[in-house]
């Protein structure tokens, strides 16, 4: 197998600079997460700011004491994750085989993978395609990625991520096959593993470059450490220790309806709305198929509405956890719409089920009754956040019981309603 890594680094910090316009965005160093009065963390940070001693993942407020000077950004989630979702159909377009996250807290977040064996004949030697992808790419992602390409994963990742004297500036690196190994050989061992403790015992032995691990005898590694010394020996030698799976596309399910005359009351547009979520969801039971995410469209009629009235109105929320109940997607949706009433009478209803996928089932506990009762309880509390407001309902998060003020030892965590955009279509 031939697989390419693309790695933009820092693209979190790209996707807001190309937000807000590099005109707006801020010199010097910049955190990005929230403000840092808020229980966030960082999900990056400028070279100025890491340089500081900022590290992702790290709280906001730990942010702002060691650089008090540095510019605090908001992020937003769902536009970074429309733009890493058409570089995934971008790259569909050249290869039927790509993987890579669209979850910005995720710290995968930025890579890319795409299966390239075969693929010649159709856009050239690999070089080319590379070339060819990063062009289709260009106006989605900002910014050139890094490239590598190699039989396995994590030479591949290594490639793309890791500058050594041999392939300095270079923006592709490409691993010829069955040479992993000796690509991978003069390079620190700590990039085997990213366990600081296995990395520390690694250092106190003396094993400091990756030759050295392949050099040494399986058993001797996993009697050291356990199943993550078969990995190192495996990764060391250029084996493949995790395997590609590509990414399945979500499917969309939608259904829509007329209403003659058109109405501006909410109790008749939920019932055709509980039609609607009825019959997907028998859809998606049928399928063994649950949701993550529902788009409601509704057509406006503006035949005695003022001149500025949109013509359609455009509700979309994220839903607690992905579901093929009927009900509670219908609960959700009405809730957003007694919120944000039409301002003008629907003449059309549509409603579109997205991040279709088969169904996970829930594990329950033996000895603690009524498990899914949490499961519930998220739902609720989005229902609430969607009525009177995220800022109003918060949940404690237990952060450090041992903290000697009682007030250190939780601290208040905001409750998302779910809602991800609600938008006119002009």
């Amino acid at each position: 197998m031939r697989l390419l890594h693309l790695f933009w680094p820092h693209l979190p910090l790209r996707l807001a600079r190309s937000h807000c316009g590099s005109s707006r965005f801020p010199s010097g160093p910049v955190i990005l997460g929230g403000q840092p009065w808020t229980a966030g963390s960082v999900l990056d940070a400028s070279p100025e700011a890491e340089a500081l001693g900022v590290r992702r993942g790290m709280a906001l407020g730990s942010a702002h004491r060691l650089a008090p000077e540095a510019a605090f950004l908001d992020h937003h989630p769902a536009a970074d994750e429309a733009a890493v979702e058409a570089a995934l159909e971008r790259l569909a377009s050249f290869s039927p085989g790509v993987a890579g996250t669209t979850d910005v807290d995720d710290a995968a977040f930025g890579r890319l993978e795409v299966q390239v064996d075969g693929l010649e004949r159709l856009w050239g030697l690999e070089p080319v395609l590379v070339e060819r992808m990063a062009a289709a790419l260009a106006d989605v992602l900002p910014g050139s990625p890094r490239g590598g390409i190699a039989g396995t994963r994590f030479a591949a990742m290594i490639a793309a991520t890791v500058r050594s004297p041999d392939t300095p500036g270079r923006r592709l690196v490409v691993v010829s096959s069955g040479r992993e190994a000796a690509f991978l050989a003069p390079l620190p061992a700590a990039l085997l593993t990213t366990d600081p403790d296995v990395r520390a015992r690694l250092a106190r032995f003396g094993l400091r470059d990756v030759a050295a691990i392949a050099g040494l005898p399986r058993t001797a590694l996993v009697a050291r450490f356990g199943m993550e010394g078969e990995r190192l020996h495996a990764r060391a030698r250029g084996e493949e220790t995790d395997p590609f799976r590509p990414r399945r596309t979500p499917e969309r399910m939608a259904l829509a309806l007329p209403i003659d005359p058109p109405v501006d009351a909410l109790e008749p547009l939920r019932f055709v709305l509980h039609r609607l979520a009825a019959a997907l969801g028998d859809q998606l039971l049928a399928r063994g198929a649950a949701t993550a995410r529902a788009h409601l469209r509704l057509e406006l009629d503006r035949a005695f509405a003022p001149e500025d009235t949109p013509p359609e109105q455009v509700i979309a929320q994220r839903l607690p956890e992905p579901t093929a109940e009927a009900e509670a997607i219908e609960r959700l949706l009405f809730a957003r719409l007694e919120r944000t009433p039409p301002p003008a009478p629907v003449a059309r209803l549509e409603l579109e089920l997205a991040e279709v996928e088969p169904a996970a089932g829930q594990q329950l506990t033996l000895f603690v009754p009524q498990a899914a009762r949490l499961t519930r309880l998220g739902w609720q509390l989005a229902r609430l956040a969607l009525t009177f407001g995220e800022d109003r309902i918060r949940t404690v998060e237990l952060t450090d019981p041992e903290m000697p003020l009682p007030e250190r030892r939780w601290h208040w965590r905001p409750v998302a309603s779910g809602a991800i955009e609600e938008g006119n279509g002009g």
